[in-house]
């Protein structure tokens, strides 16, 4: 019975912990167009991304940004992550796997719960050892 308790404590904490993260949900518009979630962990945060490039297939991000500075309404971000991409070729669909980097600010309007971000995200690819430096976009976010 005292183990029940204490696992139920536990989930309980872990819950009420998990909800009081702040997240955010929005669009990375830059080459092609991203729907975009952000969930903060401790001072920093996890960004995932879903994007779309053109008719020419889609990309999946996943990047962890660390907090690197502030300068009053405006956070500095930067860190490392890593981006699945399938490609639709002419004969067969091209698969890409990259190592990728973001750095970038983003400004939380005061009065309401949208962030505006500008990021850089380079990549390089694995499987076709090809550098993608063109990742620059700008975000907009709903915080919740």
């Amino acid at each position: 019975m005292k183990k029940i308790i204490i696992i139920a404590l536990a989930a309980l904490g872990f819950a009420v912990a998990a909800s009081a993260q702040s997240r955010a949900i929005g669009a990375r518009i830059g080459y092609g167009g991203e729907i975009s979630y952000q969930h903060n962990v401790g001072n920093n945060f996890a960004e995932f991304d879903l994007g779309f490039l053109g008719g020419y297939g889609f990309s999946i991000s996943g990047i962890y940004d660390f907090n690197i500075g502030q300068a009053g309404p405006v956070n500095f971000y930067a860190g490392p992550g890593a981006q699945l991409t399938v490609l639709n070729g002419e004969d067969a669909l091209a698969l890409g796997i990259a190592v990728a980097g973001q750095i970038g600010a983003e400004y939380q309007i005061p009065s309401v719960p949208i962030n505006i971000s500008l990021d850089w995200r380079p990549a390089f690819y694995i499987t076709t050892t090809h550098f993608g430096w063109e990742g620059i976009a700008l975000g907009i976010r709903y915080r919740f």
